[in-house]
């Protein structure tokens, strides 16, 4: 063994004389051009090229491998890792064969081997290992060809890691240290190239998995298609965003859809979300069973990891963005020739990049994570809200109106589920400050005390502002409710509105909410922006406080101290600046929760469990209910219905007769479990149908408003139509049953409504049928069809009530009940009703007036007309599975498409001469930022200048400062000034345009796009752009006045500075591509979720009758997600971007860095020096806090992008043409007359 290791070490590699061999003296291992330190690198290469032969032999031998490889195998990254690599392996060689060329000319031998055999293993290792593994790694096993990929990254990077100390220790390098640096860089690409293959792996299983017959037919693999990479990625791919590159890619490759949007993680869905909000508040109650569970603590109970983990990431961010000034003080003392050790500036200028890249690593985990948080309470609040919704009693109904709870879905949710971003910063800024105290005791010493005073009595004169925000903050939602509500109100009911001409009067009273609501709007954004002046003008406070307490006490300034304190001042300046908006925030979330709560412990209703298992061959009652009494209102003085006894056997038919207001419909209601029994008991047993007398219909086709949620029958679904009198009906529309209907049915007849719900209740084969007068819409002729058919046809088996003001179908029924004044008078046959009540009699002469020459056909009780020998149409169920040919009524709702560039933000500055306010803003922001400049500037300049006194010194600093702080003022109140101007004239517009648009537009336009509209996109626009605006402006402009003062004292920045400046524009485009689309589609399915909730508002009674809440909650949950996938890949891409431009950052501050390492000593002062890296250390931070609010911006001027939409709706014809005026006595009599009119319905047009 010790010959062959002589061959291989050769004398001259080991010391002569030492007590050990070499080959013990693991010492030399550190050293690079040692034999040990080949012999192990050797040992490696074996392992890895070992490990690469078991992954050749466990190849996948798959067609489908090799369909993934042809479509991996072009991909950018695997063609640069493999043309890398295998460069890297032939240089390699070559010096192998050079090597041995050079000692067989020198010495006639190739011994010692350790040189040879180190080149031709390795370049062996790379040539095969890295082509093979970039370009053909799908066909090794994952784990397998994950576990090379890391074995080899740490190789080289300790080989690299030993290679540099030894460089830098003997201050010599070598061409071993230059190999051993791109090696690192080769497994580096190798590492990325095997993630990126594993992350595409499954999608393109999906993609090629139908051509090689590998569909099994299985739904839970065809639903891995659509749910987010997220959910399966690894830690690399989630630290580093990595997951959205596909949807990314697919963005810049074309516009995205909504199907290009992949599903949430099931345990981010509105379903999981919300079942464990239930399951966390059920345990809470049955804790402590006497008192209601907190909400809010229930909220944290369900999401206390994922508060833990941000708040992990949170404090990290915060440990290394304080971590900055300690390393500038240090290269400041470098600058000034006091290096601790050699190389210090190259170690620093390392650990600044490392500080800064992990800085951005941990913010952006700390952000995604809590906007991931938001998004599931704002889920799960809005599924209890409706689902509440669902059981509102009847007197929570009168005190939250459905404009209300429309308010609570779309803006308050939406307030809450911002709170959870800014949650940690209400912790992590308190925490920043104490670092930054330490840091400046460090510097400034008792100097300190200044600085804590300062910033304590800030906080103190903030506390009473923060009640008065929350107070008008208060006052503002409830005038917004308001308005909501008296805007949803006239929507409503537009058509009538325009029948009566009333649009003008209406306008009015909305015009008139809207003005109390700007009052306090402007309270609001008042003291908001008083806020955000002095949060800014604070630094300056503190300054002046800190070098005032500096010359007092004598502490002397120095360069490193001096800018150790601005460079402190200047980290903390973002999160101290971003104080009122988090105090905005929170008074908002809070707000917005108090009312949720409120609203989630209404009253629900009392005895919806009125209904009993039903036994059809043994019960023998139907509905039973003893000595009851029903009342709408809470303790009232006299119940609605008063001392009820009804006993209804199955299959009877009972007629329910009165006066107007005798309480007929409030007994149907009653028997549904919607009034509240006060006295007495009620039992139904059997399922319910029920037809209420405002006919309730869905916006869909008319199939779905039949089926109701029940499967295809197409026998039953035949018959159905032909008993309800819809077959000719369904022959005039141009898509059969397929027909879409208008919101509400807008495009049908009253009574066509009316049959469509008899359809309904009719299909569902229900036990018994309560038909709240369904007649009353139809001619007589076809009400008595219906009767005949219908009531007394195939119902001739049911339990069936009608209340009926027409009493030519009385004698066809078991009883008739006559109701007065909420009293049962009589419950007996027709003609013994007829015989002993005088009411009763007086009532059928009534009727028989007002009937006149029209008389209805007799029908007996037991009579059932035959079927007409008719043949309804299989086309009207059969033909066009889906409607083809012509469009329908309700058409998508539309979006912009691709890059709109600035013509958004132009719209917005055009309302009101916006762009004067906004000029004005954004001048005297600039000018704040060179005054800032300027400061920094003097203090740089003579920090070390004995000829200036420190009293000259301060003072000079301090009159800049507060000179520049004059500015901020200036800004607040054009930033004001510009909100106020611009909602103003945005909404007048908007409501001018809605009340003058056609009722073809009320036709086809869901109200729940109209709601969305006027609640959450106008709210969005009164309180958040106008801020959003400027702050957005003000931090790009900050970024640049960063970059710039870094690029003048350091020009040579300017090499790397532009190249990434270049790929950050890049990288925006990028971004932009895909992020527009994803906001647009986040606020078009806004609407989905408003629409859904106001739609199952009005037809709550009629759902609960058919017990259908389940499928609408359903729905209202798939509804939430389809919502929720945008947004949540909305913030998701804010991340992605940002921290790619954040690494970016900190190599243009690390290199700036190295830069002053490099140049001569003294060629920039210390105070210069010190001044550019303070600057340069926030730029990360500038540079981060400008992107978000691009990307905040970006995602809100999508609510103007849709206000816009509906601001230039096509108007209806003029209110008043001056040619056309009538005579100033019309008119002079009552007349109506019709000449050559023709008429069609809506959808004939289409």
């Amino acid at each position: 063994m010790e010959g062959l290791w002589d061959m291989f070490c050769g004398e001259s590699d080991c010391s002569a004389g030492m007590e050990r061999p070499c080959s013990t003296d693991f010492k030399l291992v550190t050293q690079p051009s040692s034999c040990m330190n080949h012999a192990m690198i050797i040992g490696f290469d074996m392992l890895i090229m070992v490990m690469f032969l078991f992954n050749i032999i466990r190849k996948k031998s798959s067609k489908s491998g090799y369909m993934r490889a042809q479509f991996r195998g072009h991909m950018r990254l695997q063609i640069i890792s493999a043309i890398f690599n295998g460069v890297l392996g032939v240089i390699y060689l070559c010096l192998a064969i050079w090597v041995v060329v050079e000692m067989l000319r020198l010495t006639n031998t190739a011994l010692p081997l350790h040189w040879l055999l180190l080149l031709l293993v390795q370049g062996l290792t790379w040539l095969s290992v890295g082509i093979t593994v970039s370009l053909r790694g799908n066909h090794f096993p994952k784990a397998s060809s994950q576990l090379l990929s890391i074995v080899a990254f740490l190789f080289a990077g300790i080989s690299c890691g030993l290679s540099l100390s030894s460089a830098i220790s003997i201050q010599q390098a070598s061409i071993k240290v230059a190999l051993d640096l791109l090696s690192f860089l080769g497994a580096s690409l190798l590492l990325l190239c095997t993630y990126m293959g594993s992350k595409y792996e499954e999608i393109d299983d999906i993609l090629y998995a139908p051509l090689n017959g590998e569909v099994n037919g299985n739904s839970k693999s065809e639903s891995v298609v659509t749910v987010t990479p997220f959910s399966k990625a690894n830690f690399f791919s989630k630290m580093s965003f990595w997951w959205l590159n596909p949807l990314m890619t697919r963005g810049k490759e074309k516009t995205l859809e909504d199907e290009d949007i992949p599903k949430l993680r099931e345990e981010d869905r509105a379903e999981a979300c919300y079942l464990l909000f239930t399951e966390q508040f059920n345990k809470q109650k049955q804790l402590n069973p006497s008192s209601q569970p907190s909400v809010l603590k229930t909220l944290i109970l369900c999401h206390w990891n994922e508060i833990l983990v941000s708040g992990f990431f949170a404090l990290l961010t915060i440990v290394t963005v304080s971590a900055g000034p300690l390393l500038l003080n240090a290269f400041i003392e470098v600058a000034e020739g006091k290096e601790s050790f050699k190389y210090e500036g190259y170690a620093l200028a390392i650990s600044l990049f490392f500080s800064k890249s992990l800085e951005s690593l941990a913010q952006r985990q700390w952000y995604f994570r809590s906007r991931l948080v938001g998004l599931k309470v704002r889920s799960l609040l809005t599924a209890a809200i409706y689902k509440k919704q669902l059981k509102l009693s009847n007197a929570a109904k009168m005190v939250h109106s459905v404009g209300e709870i429309t308010n609570y879905v779309t803006v308050d949710a939406y307030r809450i589920g911002e709170f959870p971003f800014w949650f940690h910063q209400t912790w992590t800024t308190s925490l920043q400050l104490c670092f930054a105290l330490i840091i400046l005791y460090r510097a400034v010493g008792l100097a300190t005390v200044a600085s804590m005073v300062v910033i304590i009595l800030t906080v103190l004169c903030n506390a009473p502002l923060a009640k008065l925000q929350h107070k008008f903050q208060s006052k503002l939602m409830v005038a917004q409710d308001e308005r909501l509500k008296a805007s949803q109100e006239a929507l409503v009911n537009m058509k009538v509105l325009k029948l009566y001409a009333w649009e003008n009067h209406f306008k009015n009273v909305i015009k008139n909410l809207r003005n109390v609501e700007y009052k306090w709007l402007l309270a609001v954004q008042l003291l908001k922006s008083y806020n955000s002046f002095f949060f800014w003008t604070s630094p300056v406070l503190v300054s002046t406080a800190t070098f005032a307490a500096c010359y007092f006490l004598g502490v002397p300034l120095y360069a490193s101290n001096v800018f150790t304190f601005v460079a402190t001042l200047r980290l903390v300046q973002d999160p101290v600046r971003s104080i009122p908006d988090v105090i905005g925030v929170t008074i908002q979330a809070k707000v917005a929760f108090s009312r949720i709560v409120k609203f989630l412990e209404a009253p629900e209703q009392e005895n919806a469990n009125v209904r009993q298992k039903s036994n059809r061959e043994t019960k023998s009652h139907a509905i039973s209910i003893q000595s009851a009494d029903f009342s709408w209102e809470v303790n009232p003085a006299k119940p609605t219905l008063r001392n009820i006894n009804l006993d209804v056997r199955p299959g009877e038919k009972l007629a329910i007769c009165g006066e107007v207001g005798s309480g007929k419909s409030t007994l149907l209601a009653a028997i549904l479990g919607e009034v509240p029994n006060t006295q007495g008991t009620i039992r139904v047993y059997g399922t319910i149908a029920y037809v209420s007398q405002s006919a309730w219909i869905q916006t869909g086709s008319i199939r779905d408003n039949i089926l109701f949620g029940s499967a295809l029958d197409s026998e039953r679904y035949q018959e159905t139509l032909e008993k309800c009198s819809l077959v000719k009906d369904l022959e005039l529309l141009p898509h059969g049953d397929l027909t879409e209907i208008g919101e509400r049915g807008v495009n049908l007849s009253g009574g066509q409504k009316q049959r469509i719900q008899l359809a309904r209740a009719l299909y569902q084969d229900a036990d018994i049928y309560l038909l709240d007068d369904p007649f009353s819409a139809v001619d007589a002729h076809t009400a008595t069809s219906l009767f005949n058919e219908y009531v007394m046809g195939v119902l001739s088996m049911k339990t069936v009530l009608l209340v009926t003001h027409q009493v030519d179908f009385l004698p066809a029924f078991h009883s008739v009940l006559l109701l007065l004044d909420g009293e049962i008078l009589h419950a007996v046959s027709y003609h013994q009703l007829l015989a002993s009540s005088q009411e009763f009699q007086d009532l059928v002469n009534a009727h028989k007036e007002t009937a006149g020459a029209e008389k209805l056909a007799e029908v007996a009780p037991s009579q059932k007309r035959e079927t007409p020998v008719k043949e309804i149409r299989k086309t009207l169920i059969e033909k066009n599975p889906k409607a083809s040919g012509g469009d329908q009524l309700i058409k998508l709702e539309e979006r912009e498409v691709g890059d709109t560039g600035i013509k958004p933000y132009i719209q917005y500055l055009n309302q009101n001469k916006g762009y004067v306010y906004f000029s004005v803003a954004w001048l005297c922001h600039l000018t704040f930022v060179i005054g800032q400049i300027l400061q920094n500037s003097w203090m740089a300049a003579n920090v070390d200048n004995p000829h200036v006194s420190t009293l000259r010194l301060i003072t000079v600093y301090l009159v800049i400062g507060f000179s520049s702080t004059i500015f901020l003022l200036g800004r607040s109140l054009s930033t004001v000034s510009l909100g106020m101007q611009s909602s103003k004239s945005l909404f007048s517009q908007l409501l001018n345009s809605l009340f003058r648009a056609p009722m073809s537009f009320y036709d086809s336009t869901p109200l729940g796009r109209i709601l969305s509209r006027v609640s959450a996109d106008l709210s969005i626009v009164d309180i958040d752009i106008p801020f959003s605006f400027i702050f957005c402006v003000g931090a790009t402009t900050n970024s640049y006045a960063n970059l710039t003062v870094l690029a003048v004292v350091t020009w040579q920045v300017l090499f790397v500075s532009i190249p990434m400046l270049f790929l950050a524009i890049r990288l925006q485009r990028y971004y932009f591509a895909s992020a527009k689309e994803l906001m647009r589609i986040n606020g078009t399915t806004k609407s989905f979720v408003a629409n859904h909730l106001a739609e199952s508002i009005a037809g709550c009674m009629t759902i609960r009758a058919f017990e259908e809440e389940g499928r609408f909650f359903a729905k209202n949950l798939d509804l939430i997600d389809i919502n929720a996938s945008p947004f949540f890949h909305t913030f998701a891409a804010n991340e992605w971007l940002i921290q790619r431009l954040g690494i970016l950052s900190a190599s243009v501050l690390s290199s700036s860095a190295l830069c002053m390492v490099l140049l001569p000593p003294g060629t920039f002062s210390s105070g210069f020096i010190g001044m550019a890296l303070s600057y340069g250390l926030s730029l990360n931070g500038s540079l981060v806090v400008s992107i978000q609010c691009q990307c905040t911006l970006a995602n809100q001027i999508i609510s103007v992008e849709r206000l816009n939409q509906y601001m230039h709706i096509p108007s209806e014809a003029p209110e008043v043409i001056e040619e056309n005026r009538p005579p100033v006595n019309w008119p002079s009599e009552g007349k109506v007359e019709i000449q050559d009119l023709q008429v069609n319905f809506v959808y004939s047009d289409i």
